[in-house]
């Protein structure tokens, strides 16, 4: 929703922060700005990476770091929003399933505004994950199955006592609060405008918002074109850029899905059709990854540019190098990875592309011979 009162921001564009009263008002559907819960969410930088831009040689590369969200993912943006219409609402409780991200965001947000948060998570979900959304009291119930069964249940739980569903691809307001990303990857740009944008997907809402961030700023003409958008997934569950690489209008479900990156684990993506609407209007496409080039991507991210991502995060940088290889990016085009979650909340997956060394005797000799042998 974009109100018709936004005559001034123009000649403010890109002065105004995305997160001032003036963005917020003409671009988020937000009645009272006294319910937007008292946590710092979004406003996260865009980061050149000098070392990565060179390694690749691509000198306009930028990193959208949204790991410095206050839980350490991008899903913080939806939550905000959901939580502040909750509030707007009267609700008293917000429920959502989530393979980690989404259900930690929701207990962060709700505990800052004093809301109960209900999640319902796979078994399998990170342990670090499980540990950071309990610690922020929310009421953690894992499912018996894969995250579509976690979301199942959650739909049935809210239908039945009432709650508030935060559900990606379920609650509009998901890709609203997750659009704010667009709008601080524009203004930290402008003049210019990115080219292109590698974004990884399961459900495919952070794709969505995206698109709607980029379309509400060229409705009111502060960007001339939309970047084309590029759906990164891994091989083991890639039914949004498998549709796309085939051109196929319908999605295809993938029975037992799987991937080092269980943010992206999906066997059937909530919110696919949008997604493949999106892209393929923006001129985009998809690319596909396997889990060992995601594995290797974690280091190679953290060692070249000091940001240490989550598989889910990491793999935007594989599917740029796939991208570049497939010829659907150009090495002197602006290109933006959004890097979505931090690594800490899956160190397990992080480590499994390290070694981790043996202890040495405390000794300047022991301390020379290591190095010497390690460079």
């Amino acid at each position: 929703m974009i109100e018709v009162i936004i005559e001034d921001l123009p000649t403010a564009w890109p002065n105004a922060r995305p997160g001032s009263p003036e963005f917020l008002t003409a671009f988020l559907p937000i009645n009272d700005h006294r319910c937007i819960p008292p946590l710092p969410v979004g406003d996260t930088p865009l980061l050149a990476a000098p070392r990565l831009r060179q390694a690749l040689g691509m000198d306009r590369l930028w990193l959208k770091d949204d790991t410095r969200n206050p839980s350490g993912s991008t899903k913080d943006r939806a939550s905000q929003l959901v939580i502040a219409k909750a509030l707007e609402y009267g609700a008293d409780t917000v429920a959502a399933a989530s393979t980690g991200n989404a259900a930690t965001a929701l207990a962060a947000v709700a505990a800052a505004a004093g809301l109960r948060a209900v999640v319902f998570v796979p078994a399998d979900a990170p342990p670090a994950k499980l540990i950071q959304m309990m610690s922020y009291g929310a009421d953690v119930l894992p499912a018996a199955g894969s995250y579509d069964d976690a979301f199942e249940l959650s739909l049935a739980a809210c239908d039945r006592f009432g709650w508030t569903n935060r559900n990606t691809a379920f609650n509009p307001f998901t890709i609203e609060g997750k659009k704010t990303a667009a709008l601080e990857i524009a203004a930290a740009m402008a003049p210019e405008t990115p080219d292109a944008i590698l974004v990884t997907a399961g459900d495919g809402v952070i794709t969505a918002g995206l698109a709607k961030g980029f379309a509400d700023l060229e409705t009111v003409g502060l960007i001339a074109r939309r970047p084309r958008l590029i759906v990164v997934q891994p091989d083991g569950t890639a039914a949004i850029a498998t549709a796309l690489r085939s051109g196929s209008e319908a999605i295809v479900p993938v029975p037992g899905a799987t991937s080092v990156a269980d943010s992206l684990t999906v066997s059937s993506p909530r919110n696919a059709m949008l997604c493949l609407r999106e892209v393929r209007a923006s001129g985009g496409a998809g690319v596909i990854v396997s889990d060992d080039a995601i594995l290797a991507s974690i280091p190679r991210l953290a060692s070249l540019s000091g940001v240490f991502a989550e598989p889910a995060a990491a793999a935007a940088l594989t599917g740029l190098e796939t991208a570049l290889a497939e010829g659907l990016v150009d090495r002197d085009e602006h290109v933006v990875l959004m890097i979505t979650g931090s690594g800490l909340k899956d160190i397990a997956a992080a480590a499994q592309a390290l070694e981790i060394p043996e202890p040495i005797e405390p000794t300047i000799d022991a301390v020379a011979e290591r190095l010497a042998t390690s460079s």
